[in-house]
């Protein structure tokens, strides 16, 4: 916008507070990224972050136990109760699924003892 006013010559009264906007942000962006790229930054945040985690482990364990608590309270599964639950619909499935086998094999195997009957009766009659 400020390029059309510029080509019009129209007196723009905000260009000054755009270049300003601009120039301060640009020195903003060069100064942080100056200072974000250094290892003394690096080894702080590694520091600020090992102690954050270390500190909130307990807390992250009391609202573990507390909502498992809660779940248990309101007759809802907690995590452990749905994963045990998966496990054993997942051994059921498999369980089913070779059973399926099975019967697979044995209707396979009755048929082809079937056609062998039948072939067997249609060659006695014939000899007769």
């Amino acid at each position: 916008m400020s390029e059309n006013s510029k080509d019009t010559g129209f007196f723009d009264p905000t260009a000054m507070f755009k270049n300003m906007r601009d120039t301060g942000m640009g020195a903003w962006s060069k100064m942080m990224i100056d200072m974000v790229g250094t290892e003394s930054y690096a080894k702080a945040q590694g520091e600020i972050l090992d102690a954050w985690l270390s500190n909130s482990a307990p807390f992250r364990k009391v609202m573990e136990s507390a909502t498992t608590q809660t779940l248990a309270n309101l007759n809802m599964p907690s995590r452990d109760d749905i994963t045990r639950l998966a496990e054993r619909l997942t051994n059921i499935e498999m369980k089913l699924d070779d059973l399926d086998a099975k019967i697979d094999g044995l209707c396979a195997a009755g048929t082809k003892v079937a056609a062998t009957k039948k072939k067997a009766k249609g060659s006695e009659e014939d000899d007769k």
